[in-house]
């Protein structure tokens, strides 16, 4: 799952490849949006973790991992 999170005052969004499901992003986004608690904490494929203060985050978009795809079209 693609996840961009952006941060207040921040110039560039934060991207990560994340292994949990919709469901569980949603829930740890609407934790810390609700006070529940102060860190956004999510964790990508290789297990890094991404901590963003709650107060901090203005957008969590959610979408399907991108395929890059590979190889060679006939002209």
């Amino acid at each position: 799952m693609e996840v961009k999170i952006g941060v207040q005052h921040a110039p560039r969004e934060i991207v990560l490849e994340s292994g949990q499901s919709a469901e569980e992003i949603e829930r740890a986004v609407g934790d810390a949006l609700a006070g529940k608690s102060q860190l956004l904490s999510l964790e990508d494929e290789k297990g890094r973790k991404v901590l963003v203060p709650a107060d901090r985050v203005a957008y969590v978009e959610l979408g399907e991992p991108t395929t890059r795809k590979v190889g060679f079209s006939a002209l």
